[in-house]
């Protein structure tokens, strides 16, 4: 396959996999090293869809932020798991809310897969992280993921 044509297919399945859980973007890297020949080009444009799929969950959640905290309200919980959610969801929406902690956050999740990815996603777009700052960390994280995977497998 060409180098044109391994981009576009890996850009396609980083888009499902940041959308579809069960499609694995880990999977794909680890196979494209083995591959050898464009391995980094499938790692660089793996890592773009799988930012791109992210940032839809991201503006997803930031576009619905009203409706979702409308609906989790309205949901009938006991005294104690209602106040344990609202005091876990604080502290997660102010550590995201917070340039200095969020960027790391979001680095961290793209590269370790901790937190995971689709909820720090969801998480940064209702808490006003900008778009181009989550890109970045997303996409840096993700490149570093990849390529860490892809790497053995292509010097093996």
């Amino acid at each position: 396959m060409s180098s044109l044509g391994e981009a576009v297919v890996a850009l396609g399945y980083g888009l499902a996999s940041a959308l579809v859980p069960v499609v694995n973007a880990e999977a794909y890297a680890v196979v494209a090293g083995h591959r050898g020949g464009h391995a980094l080009v499938a790692v660089l444009a793996l890592a773009l869809g799988q930012t791109a799929g992210k940032l839809l969950l991201f503006e997803a959640a930031r576009r619905g932020t009203g409706r979702l905290a409308r609906k989790l309200a309205r949901r009938t919980r006991s005294g104690r798991a209602a106040t344990r959610a609202t005091r876990w969801a604080g502290r997660i929406r102010r550590w995201l809310s917070r340039r200095r902690t969020a960027l790391p956050t979001v680095l961290v999740a793209a590269a370790v897969g901790v937190p995971p990815l689709a909820v720090v996603s969801l998480a940064a777009g209702t808490a006003g992280l900008r778009h181009w700052e989550f890109a970045v960390s997303c996409l840096l994280g993700r490149v570093i993921r990849f390529a860490l995977l892809a790497l053995p497998a292509a010097l093996a």
